[in-house]
């Protein structure tokens, strides 16, 4: 009569699977590093020669060839003539279509373009393009980055180049190198995948998220409360719109102009405020707010986006760093990096 386990050797079973696993997961990290040879970061444009393009069977190729197999084991055992043509056929159209998958990557040129400032939370959009010198057409080129996002496809056309955006979530502020590149292709058969390795020389600033919070702007001269006053007078010009910016109030939402944008752009209403004073933007007026430095810096940043909705000059004081006072897109775009790269 057999004899169950006991706890001991169960436990010891499991650990022995464990180890495995986690030892087979230490080969293929061995056979990427050595096999694969993952490169730095590189700069300009990339061309894909051969070598870094690398091809193994899908799961529906390993399928194929287990058939194969045993299609062509029956054909031998039973002498059938046709099933030896068969499976000659299908082989060789699996081998042309292994040719025509590596053919569709390689010889690919690679190059980054400038990535736009977002605010943390947003997606940075990493803009590549992907041009095709060959004489032949590519599809369903597949771009990814490690466990972000889903991939991204673009078909370029012979002699032509096709820009493709990978979108990239970011948690923080700061600037944000962008991750390794997968190229992938299982066109045209879907029996193979190649696939290659790229790490661009590229990367996105990220300026703190604006606060929700409203606090009045810190004016550096004159009485707080009588710029309060001729702000509040004024609140109700109305001087245009702009696109909308996390943190902007309810309120100040135009919903008729974006019910007539046909493609249903968010847009945020834009009020003169009428005040002559400049407002100096400090740490230490944030910290009063604030109970953290991080909560301060957006609290900072929504007082910048404020002071350019009501038409206010600002200045910045971000020690050591200070920034007279004006206003405008490179003056905002100036304060808001400030406010990204300052050490935590």
């Amino acid at each position: 009569m057999p004899f169950a386990s006991s706890p001991r050797e169960t436990a010891h079973g499991w650990g022995a699977a464990l180890a495995r696993t986690r030892l087979g997961r230490g080969a293929w990290t061995f056979v990427q590093r050595k096999v694969f040879q993952p490169r730095g970061i590189e700069c300009g444009e990339v061309f894909l020669n051969q070598r870094r393009v690398f091809i193994l069977p899908t799961r529906a190729g390993l399928i194929l060839a287990v058939m194969l197999i045993a299609l062509l084991l029956g054909s031998i055992n039973y002498s059938l003539s046709l099933g030896f043509a068969l499976t000659f056929l299908v082989v060789g159209i699996a081998w042309v279509g292994m040719l025509s998958t590596f053919r569709n990557l390689a010889h690919l040129y690679l190059r980054p373009l400038r990535v736009e400032p977002v605010f943390a939370g947003d997606a940075a959009e990493f803009r590549i393009v992907v041009r095709s010198a060959a004489t032949i057409d590519r599809y369903a080129i597949e771009l990814s980055v490690d466990g972000l996002m889903r991939p991204v496809s673009c078909d370029p056309a012979s002699g032509a180049e096709e820009d493709a955006t990978i979108p990239v979530p970011t948690l923080r502020r700061g600037r944000h190198a962008m991750p390794r590149v997968t190229l992938e292709t299982r066109f045209p058969l879907g029996l193979w995948r190649a696939w290659s390795y790229w790490t661009p020389d590229l990367s996105a600033l990220v300026y703190p998220r604006p606060a929700d919070r409203v606090v009045p702007l810190p004016f550096a001269q004159g009485d707080g409360r009588d710029h309060r006053a001729q702000r509040a007078r004024g609140s109700e010009d109305f001087a245009g719109l702009r696109g909308y910016v996390p943190g902007d109030p309810v309120r100040h939402i135009a919903w008729r102009a974006m019910a007539r944008n046909p493609e249903g752009r968010v847009m945020t209403k834009l009020f003169d405020g009428g005040t002559s004073g400049e407002a100096l933007l400090t740490l230490d007026a944030a910290l009063a707010h604030c109970g953290d430095r991080e909560s301060a810096l957006s609290l900072m940043a929504r007082w910048i986006l404020d002071a350019e909705a009501q038409a206010v000059d600002y200045g910045l004081d971000l020690p050591p760093l200070r920034i007279a006072a004006g206003r405008g897109p490179a003056h905002r775009a100036a304060c808001l990096e400030a406010l990204a790269l300052t050490s935590p």
